[in-house]
């Protein structure tokens, strides 16, 4: 719930173990097929199909804005001069 509050999105859950870890298996079968133009939606065509896990909270969107909007300052502050402290 939290991740998609935080990004204002839909969750989408598959039913396999390590998930995570298949998405990674699959950008890398993406990356490998590159130089073929294959899309990423033609090399996940054989995945399981998604279920809806959680949609936002309503309301979640406007806490987290400002918030995501500060991490990227400091992610950006970190990136362009880490030596600095935040």
């Amino acid at each position: 719930q939290v991740l998609s509050d935080v990004f204002n999105a839909p969750v989408y859950t598959i039913d396999t173990a390590n998930s995570a870890c298949l998405g990674s298996a699959y950008r890398a079968i993406h990356g490998l097929v590159a130089e073929k133009n294959m899309s990423l939606a033609d090399v996940v065509k054989s995945a399981p199909e998604p279920r809806l896990a959680v949609t936002p909270t309503a309301g979640a969107e406007e806490l987290y804005r400002p918030l995501l909007k500060r991490y990227a300052e400091l992610e950006q502050k970190v990136i362009y001069n880490p030596t600095s402290s935040c």
